[in-house]
């Protein structure tokens, strides 16, 4: 085969050109073909196929062991996966361009074993290449989770070094100086796939909010979101009306798309500017989900701002309670109990004082609304009517939902 089959290269004076230069050729033009992807990523490649095309050797272990490293190599150094295949398949096409005296040979058979012994270097090269490419994506997904989750515990524990965390944000494109919010994501049941939700979040939260610096990880059996807000978003009186609710309705429609993705419950922090800022939305969000379990709230998606009533009344629980105790203590003497005068009350101010609605909302009628409204202030001395108690009355039915009042006794004010 060696007197039928050699490179001889396109030009009738190649064949007197050293095979060094020959094959550098070959992979310059490869690498041209790939994009510029370093030559260097070939090692010893193209000899490999000289020498199958010429003697029908068989690459040895080792030399699929530098195939493979370099594979990872390239993974290291974010090539795409793509790009280095082209690399060795454009290679292998051009040496076997260079080699006419394959197609001038009239020994069919010397061709066939040739081009057999050539693709089966190109087989278990390229096999080996992105086996090695691969496992090194592998430990760089692995490691980049391990220094994500690191970075996000960190960032929502907001007691770290500064200088630090600004410095290991960077290769997320995290930028601390801005607003962001925290959203929090529980299912019903035991988290699911977290690989699977954290990719479909990132993609769906990227594709809405652009390529900016979002963070997605799971903490404590949760999901996570980090998120960006308008740098003035925190520091107004009054909260824009969608960016928040526009990211918890974002998270819920994504995961709910997911297998067994049903019954999400997402809270949403308020934005907060600064490393500290994500400290206290995160806070914000972990105390609004564990609200809206105990204020039975069905909706899926819960904004920390509609709940901050009750983190004010929750703050000071003694006096709550005392509150609860004093003015709605008596209506656990009414016929029935105290809980259907409570469900008036509720509805009664959530309609702005309009019986109509109330009774619309309760399923009762109209003469049923004004006669538990009576009976309330009968007991407690406060006429829910009367503007000059209805801001005593209103805060004691939320202090009662907060507390879960009278479903649970209450605690013990002292």
């Amino acid at each position: 085969m060696a007197d039928d089959i050699r490179p001889t290269g396109r030009r009738p004076e190649a064949a007197a050109e050293p095979e060094g230069r020959w094959l550098a050729e070959v992979a310059a033009g490869a690498s041209r073909d790939a994009g510029g992807v370093d030559v260097q990523l070939l090692g010893e490649y193209l000899p490999m196929l000289a020498d199958a095309a010429v003697h029908g050797r068989r690459p040895r272990r080792e030399e699929l062991d530098v195939v493979e490293a370099l594979g990872r190599r390239a993974a290291e150094q974010g090539i795409s996966a793509g790009r280095v295949v082209q690399l060795y398949l454009s290679a292998a096409r051009r040496l076997w361009h260079d080699l006419p005296a394959v197609a001038r040979s009239r020994d069919c058979e010397a061709v066939r074993v040739a081009a057999t012994a050539v693709l089966q270097v190109v087989d278990d090269a390229v096999a080996t290449l992105a086996e090695g490419y691969a496992v090194a994506r592998r430990d760089l997904v692995r490691r980049e989770e391990t220094l994500r989750r690191e970075l996000v515990d960190d960032l929502l524990r907001g007691d770290s070094d500064l200088g630090a965390l600004v410095e290991r944000a960077e290769p997320f494109g995290l930028d601390l100086a801005r607003a962001h919010r925290v959203a929090l994501a529980t299912p019903s049941r035991r988290l699911p796939d977290a690989d699977a939700a954290i990719s479909a979040l990132e993609a769906v939260i990227f594709d809405r909010l652009g390529d900016r610096d979002v963070l997605v990880a799971t903490k404590d059996g949760l999901l996570v979101v980090i998120a960006p807000a308008d740098a003035t978003t925190a520091q107004r009186v009054a909260p824009p009306p969608e960016p928040s609710g526009e990211l918890g309705r974002l998270m819920h429609r994504e995961l709910t798309r997911l297998p067994r993705g049903d019954a999400w419950r997402i809270a949403v922090g308020r934005a907060h500017p600064g490393l500290y800022g994500i400290a206290r939305s995160y806070e914000e969000a972990r105390e609004a989900l564990s609200m809206a379990g105990r204020l039975q709230v069905t909706a899926p998606v819960v904004d920390a701002h509609d709940l901050l009533v009750y983190r004010v009344l929750l703050r000071d629980q003694p006096a709550i309670v005392d509150l609860v105790q004093a003015v709605l203590g008596p209506l656990v003497n009414a016929r029935g109990g105290a809980q259907p005068l409570l469900d008036t009350l509720r509805e009664y101010f959530d309609t702005g004082a309009v019986a109509t609605e109330s009774a619309k909302r309760l399923h009762v009628s109209v003469r049923t609304v004004t006669y538990r409204l009576d009976r309330v202030r009968q007991l407690t001395g406060y006429h829910p009517a009367d503007p000059a108690h209805r801001f005593t009355l209103q805060a004691a039915v939320l202090g009662a939902r907060a507390l879960n009042w009278p479903a649970q006794p209450l605690p013990a004010s002292g």
